[in-house]
């Protein structure tokens, strides 16, 4: 079996809307390496875009997995809940910043914790506006979709969006915009166009995501926060791809001096098992009736299974150090390359979340160069992904895991393969 025979079954039995990045099939993985059908290895760094931050069949989540599976599988929390369920909560609320009571609930995707974030936020207050950042990604559902701060692909064609979102600027310096335009486009909105007492939550990334990895300053953090007390407006932290470890910090807030309402997470909560949670201020997470949070398969015994295997490996393996020490080491080496770049602009991202952004020498961005270097090094066997509103980003999420010897062939890869993208 091949990979070009899968990839044309698969053209004709999946939607097209599903796009994928690469067109190998994996067989197997193990910590920092896929194995595709044909035998390849490949070093992975997009590690399911920040999911398996733990890697590949960490053998602590695995056994987990396995032993709740010999137990059972489903019995939905709704109907007959279950211990483990309980004690991830406890666990979440202990670790999630904010000096008070907090509680949680699960559900199963990333979207899925950002719908029920504003479902929160809104019966918390009971008003109806939102307000998220140019640029931003909090999913494909239509709340989501309309959080997100990106037409292409995530809008397009999908008609109206929710009614009561809006947008403002996020600053980022690369790009001419700065923390006094985002609170100053903000004030404008109040002023302008919406009544703050209108405004039930705003959301944020403290790392925007798809939108180029762009750390949100402090002082954003700082303003955004005086602005939601001043008004009793709900701040809502999205970390799921920023939480567990990714960030240097347990969650990239920890890094800041100010504190959300409610986060929002999933990705690498569960080490690779679908699982989302939301944990907050306890007096806005009790202010849904019973029965109106919840899903089928939200908090199912495996993914709780594995995120509580997952809190503990990140623990005993002192990972948040370790994405630390691998970030610094990405750094150095991509500033080593970029001396002799002058197409890689920026670099930029805490702990082991670290992105590179290309433009052409008369400052454009370049995703024809960003696409050839994520290209060349799939070639060579190192998956990489892009992002940006561009797409002129690489961004770098291997495994906190990763083993030295595996980074530093990665790191030899990616300087090979951005030498080659150049000409």
């Amino acid at each position: 079996m091949s990979n070009a025979e899968i990839s044309a079954r698969r053209s004709a039995a999946v939607a097209q809307g599903v796009g994928v990045q690469t067109q190998i099939f994996a067989e197997r993985a193990l910590n920092s390496e896929i194995w595709d059908v044909e035998g390849n290895r490949y070093i992975d760094f997009a590690a399911g875009i920040a999911v398996v931050n733990t890697g590949h069949c960490h053998p602590k989540v695995m056994e987990a997995v396995q032993t709740q599976a010999a137990n059972f599988t489903h019995t939905c929390h709704q109907v007959v809940p279950y211990e483990n369920y309980v004690r991830l909560a406890e666990r979440l609320n202990d670790a999630v910043p904010g000096d008070f009571d907090k509680k949680t609930v699960f559900v199963t995707t990333g979207a899925e914790a950002v719908e029920n974030a504003i479902k929160i936020a809104r019966a918390a207050t009971g008003r109806p506006a939102v307000i998220a950042f140019g640029g931003a990604f909090h999913g494909r559902t239509f709340m989501g979709m309309s959080l997100t701060g990106k037409v292409a692909p995530y809008k397009k064609g999908f008609g109206a969006m929710m009614p009561d979102v809006y947008h403002v600027p996020f600053p980022i310096d690369l790009h001419g915009s700065s923390t006094e335009d985002a609170l100053g486009a903000l004030t404008k909105l109040f002023k302008a166009d919406l009544d703050p007492e209108r405004v039930a939550a705003i959301i944020l990334e403290p790392v925007q995501g798809e939108g180029g990895f762009y750390p949100a300053p402090a002082d954003l953090m700082r303003g955004v926060r005086s602005l939601c007390d001043e008004h009793g407006i709900v701040m809502i932290a999205d970390e799921v791809q920023t939480g567990f470890a990714r960030t240097g910090n347990m969650f990239a807030m920890d890094g800041y001096d100010v504190a959300a309402d409610i986060t929002t997470m999933a990705k690498g909560l569960a080490g690779g098992l679908p699982l989302a949670a939301v944990t907050g201020r306890a007096d806005l997470m009790d202010a849904a009736a019973p029965g109106g949070l919840g899903g089928t398969y939200g908090g199912n015994p495996l993914g709780i299974a594995a995120a509580n295997a997952v809190l503990d490996v990140i623990e005993e393996e002192d990972l948040c150090a370790r994405a630390n020490e691998l970030g610094s080491r990405l750094k150095q080496r991509l500033e080593s390359i970029r001396a002799r770049t002058p197409e890689m602009v920026d670099i930029r991202g805490p702990g082991f979340m670290v992105a590179a952004e290309f433009n052409t020498l008369d400052g454009q961005p370049n995703p024809d160069l960003t696409n050839a270097i994520r290209a060349e090094a799939m070639k060579r066997g190192l998956i990489l992904l892009t992002c940006g509103v561009y797409g002129n980003v690489v961004r770098f999420l291997a495994p906190i895991t990763v083993q030295d010897e595996i980074m530093n062939e990665a790191l030899d890869i990616l300087e090979a393969s951005i030498d080659a993208a150049k000409g």
